[in-house]
């Protein structure tokens, strides 16, 4: 009897990994490849929505919906290294298509094959080899906790990370401050709340900040460097997948 086939996953990359930390991007693949499932990276995908969504553009959001339903069809599962990304395509998607019934259904049906990458990777039983000699704070994002339910299933999976110690922030359900365009909006506010989580990050004597939204990572990372901090920033996905001597960490300069 032949074997069945292993299930037909894609990767949902994201804007910001795509143009800002393509390392987020092949660290996810790495992983998924220890899934023992077929992954694919459909070249055609592009942005979820949410700025759209976010400042008002329903139908904009609607489009960019349509075609992100569309290139995603064929796959059993949709994998996002992203609680924001992934918020927007597994509960907004619904809402965007409410009184068009074809429509609505597709995004149903779409949203229920969303999940985010460390829930992914616990469900398929992956086994972390990886080392970092280090302390990490750990830092939830809004939308990881609040939309995609995700809290337990990524400081599960660093447990796994030889010589790596996890810490919890004092403040771990406070936003970053930096919501999208939350922080062009109301600069004010936002640099009030990255300084407060920059703090948080210090207090708790971490050399390390490790996180699954990169809006987020981008955000704080900033904010450390610009108060002279030596604290290095990565993706929960680069610490599991095993972070080469060679590569920075988010906001460090170039050579």
């Amino acid at each position: 009897m032949p074997k069945p086939e292993k299930p037909l996953v894609a990767l949902f990359v994201t804007c910001l990994v795509d143009a800002f930390r393509p390392s987020v991007g092949f660290a996810s693949l790495r992983l998924l490849e220890r899934a023992d499932v077929r992954v694919r990276v459909p070249g055609a995908q592009t942005c979820c929505g949410q700025p759209a969504f976010n400042n008002g553009d329903t139908e904009g959001a609607r489009r960019i919906a349509r075609q992100v339903i569309e290139t995603f069809a064929d796959y059993e599962r949709v994998i996002v290294p992203s609680g924001s990304c992934g918020g927007m395509l597994k509960l907004h998607y619904p809402e965007l298509f409410e009184g068009d019934p074809v429509w609505a259904a597709r995004a149903r049906s779409f949203a229920a094959k969303v999940v985010e990458l460390s829930q992914f990777l616990l469900e398929r039983g992956v086994t972390i080899d990886a080392e970092y000699p280090g302390v990490a704070a750990y830092h939830d994002s809004c939308s990881s906790l609040r939309e995609m339910r995700v809290r337990d299933e990524p400081r599960q999976l660093l447990a796994g990370v030889r010589g790596l110690e996890v810490r919890d922030l004092t403040d771990a359900e406070v936003c970053c401050g930096f919501g999208g365009t939350f922080c062009v909006k109301y600069g004010a506010i936002s640099t009030r709340l990255v300084s407060d989580k920059a703090a948080d990050v210090l207090a708790t004597g971490a050399d390390t900040l490790v996180a699954g939204d990169l809006g987020c990572l981008l955000n704080i990372a900033g904010r450390l460097e610009r108060e002279g901090a030596d604290v290095r920033v990565f993706h929960y996905a680069e610490l599991l997948a095993g972070v080469p001597p060679e590569q920075q960490a988010i906001g460090e300069p170039g050579p």
